[in-house]
């Protein structure tokens, strides 16, 4: 169940705390890869990728208190979803890590493929 929607000036807000969050996730995400590369994997690896998913984690939980997800599981691109009401109805204002604001945003069922550009008139909302 969704708690708190955004308007895209409330998301926008918060975006420079986001964006640091998931610079972290990525960079986790890619030292992870880095552990797994080797076929020996040790117990110290072993424990430091324990321990790399632990602060993935976390840092996805901190996403999830400010009230928006984060929804790249590749841990390519750093995809966050905010929950919005646009037109009336329950939408996801959707922010790429290599956006500078959010700009755009998709249906629920329509998922990343189906992100449209706000307008002027949502962003004023």
């Amino acid at each position: 169940m969704v708690e708190k929607f955004f308007t895209p000036k409330e998301a926008n807000l918060i975006l420079p705390q986001v964006k640091i969050i998931v610079e972290e996730i990525l960079a986790k995400a890619n030292q992870a890869r880095s552990l797994m590369t080797t076929s020996d994997l040790s117990k110290e690896r072993e424990g430091q990728l324990l321990e790399t998913n632990r602060r993935v984690q976390a840092l996805m939980g901190q996403l999830e208190e400010m009230g928006c997800y984060y929804k790249d599981w590749n841990f390519d691109i750093g995809l966050v979803d905010f929950p919005a009401i646009i037109h009336g109805q329950e939408a996801l204002l959707c922010w790429r890590s290599d956006e500078e604001r959010i700009s755009w945003f998709h249906g629920y069922d329509d998922g990343y493929a189906g992100r449209r550009p706000i307008t002027v008139q949502l962003i004023f909302s």
